[in-house]
């Protein structure tokens, strides 16, 4: 089982007082980059909300949004009288003792001093905060369930390539003994065209050829790229959060079939080579999807 790294999860609390609403979005990414966007009076709890999220989302470019809507200030003024009988003591004998006309308008002049007003912002109530983090576990099931369903299309799409990579690669044998026949025609041709017959050593052309076939030969290379097919399906089917070893697999897959490709010496074989070619790109392209 596979899961996506695009994911969306959404989720709404109606507390006493307010409606809460989170929303987690999520692109590519090779890490957790966790933006996160928090009205202020939950700012307190961003670390707790940030260590759940990643202990759940693992990798990909997410965005975490809570929307508060309640007709409650989130932040309280209130004037200091304190200080506001401090200021106008002291603003009413410097009026007095320099002769300023008594009419002045001290509270004009003291409510823009500061620490007159005071925005002070009450205290997170527990259960309410509780509330909210049931709804950041919803959004955040939701979100897991997207990334799932978007696995499960990934997962076919792989399955279905991983099998044209190997229906490819079974038609390679037909076309061996083609192969082998004209690199040997080939090289006896070219013998021929410089060496006469009567002078070349039957014996020795025979070991320097299959020596030759030999380095050409491509049965590990088969062998190794059905051993890589097997290992990425398996994969696929225990790892959850096979993104990046699937990434190597199609790496190793790709260095198999390049290599047929370097000693297909056939035109069919290098058609077949093309194909797997072209099918394992797409793979790495939807690699880069999964968790």
């Amino acid at each position: 089982m596979i899961y996506s790294m695009t994911g969306y999860g959404k989720a709404v609390k109606e507390l006493p007082n307010k409606k809460i609403t989170i929303e987690i979005k999520s692109l590519n990414s090779k890490q957790l980059d966790l933006a996160m966007r928090i009205p202020s009076f939950y700012r307190e709890k961003e670390l707790d909300i940030r260590s759940y999220l990643a202990g759940r989302i693992g990798r990909g470019k997410v965005d975490f949004s809570m929307y508060c809507d309640t007709q409650q200030a989130e932040r309280v003024a209130r004037i200091d009288p304190n200080a506001v009988k401090q200021y106008y003591s002291q603003l009413h004998d410097m009026t007095t003792a320099i002769g300023i006309d008594g009419a002045t308008d001290y509270m004009r002049i003291i409510m823009s001093l500061p620490d007159v007003v005071k925005v002070e912002q009450p205290e997170l109530d527990e259960t309410e905060w509780q509330q909210v983090m049931e709804c950041v576990v919803e959004a955040t099931d939701n979100f897991i369930a997207f990334r799932k369903q978007e696995g499960d299309a990934l997962d076919k799409d792989l399955r279905a390539r991983v099998g044209l990579i190997e229906k490819y690669s079974l038609e390679v044998p037909k076309y061996e003994k083609e192969r082998i026949d004209k690199i040997k025609a080939r090289i006896q041709s070219n013998i021929d065209e410089i060496i006469a017959k009567d002078k070349v050593d039957q014996n020795r052309l025979e070991q320097e050829l299959i020596y030759y076939i030999e380095k050409l030969d491509i049965n590990e290379e088969k062998v190794r790229l059905a051993n890589h097919l097997k290992y990425f399906i398996e994969t696929m089917e225990t790892d959850p959060n096979a993104g990046k070893k699937l990434g190597f697999i199609a790496q190793e897959m790709g260095r198999e079939i390049n290599t047929l490709g370097s000693k297909a010496n056939q035109a069919e074989m290098q058609r077949l080579v093309v194909m797997m070619k072209d099918e394992l790109e797409k793979i790495k392209e939807q690699v880069l999807n999964v968790l």
